[in-house]
């Protein structure tokens, strides 16, 4: 059933040396309810004749929590900086860094060869032409990368957690899909489709599975909750490691 809210407040809460900025709405429910979204907003509902003071008093007693799931949102947030795409520039491929050497040649072409990504041109190579076929070779890898991860942590989640258990996907596997985004090293959709970064295949190995064990483990839970995080621990054992290489990886 549909909530009707009454208004939309912007406000924010102090806890130590954090401030905590959120959404308030008034509906016709009858509990308090804290969001915390994957892009950093945080969303409360409280019933309609709520007393501000006891909503901050609740808030505060949640704040802990509100800032561990800003504070796992963010990781997701891509960080490789920005590119020149100019000889002796040092790129990612599967966490290990590899220099650019651009060359004139009969032919568009990328090669990973001896420590070098080997950049050929039919004209005089440019930073432009370089990043759209490097950006075409990252696509490609990381359909083969992606998918062989579907496959390895598909098998995992599958023995800890019963595929049998996971709503409606009983019959095959979750589909793939891979893009840019801004915000998101992978994402779940309400469908079941699990879309992965295309930068991501930058990142080592360990990490790419990380991801993707994240987004199958939300196919039995959909939020962050204990179970969930039981469900990927069991799949992944130090997980939280894994996480922390992932960002440190990717500057």
């Amino acid at each position: 059933m549909m909530e009707a809210a009454i208004h939309n407040n912007k406000r924010s809460l102090v806890y130590g040396r954090k401030t905590i900025d959120y959404s308030l709405f008034h509906c016709d429910r009858r509990t308090m309810e804290i969001a915390v979204h994957p892009d950093s907003t945080v969303i409360v509902k409280a019933p309609m004749d709520s007393d501000i003071s006891l909503i901050e008093k609740k808030l505060n007693k949640r704040a802990r929590w509100i800032l561990r799931q800003l504070n796992y949102f963010r990781q997701f947030n891509p960080k490789t900086p920005d590119r020149c795409y100019v000889n002796g520039e040092t790129h990612l491929y599967l966490g290990k860094q590899y220099r650019l050497k651009l060359t004139e040649g009969s032919e568009d072409s990328v090669k990973l060869t001896r420590g070098f990504f080997h950049i050929t041109t039919r004209g005089s190579p440019t930073p432009e032409i370089a990043k759209k076929l490097l950006n075409k070779w990252y696509l490609e890898k990381s359909q083969i990368q992606f998918k062989g991860s579907m496959d390895r942590c598909l098998s995992a989640v599958r023995a800890k957690a019963g595929w049998q258990k996971f709503n409606s996907f009983d019959s095959g596997k979750p589909n793939l899909s891979i893009k840019r985004m801004q915000k998101r090293w992978g994402s779940l959709s309400d469908k079941g489709t699990v879309t992965l970064n295309t930068e991501l295949v930058r990142a080592p190995k360990e990490c790419i599975d990380y991801v993707v064990t994240h987004e199958l483990c939300h196919l039995k839970y959909h939020d962050h909750s204990p179970e969930f995080y039981k469900l990927l621990d069991s799949v992944i054992p130090g997980w939280e490691k894994i996480k922390h290489k992932l960002e440190l990886s990717m500057v």
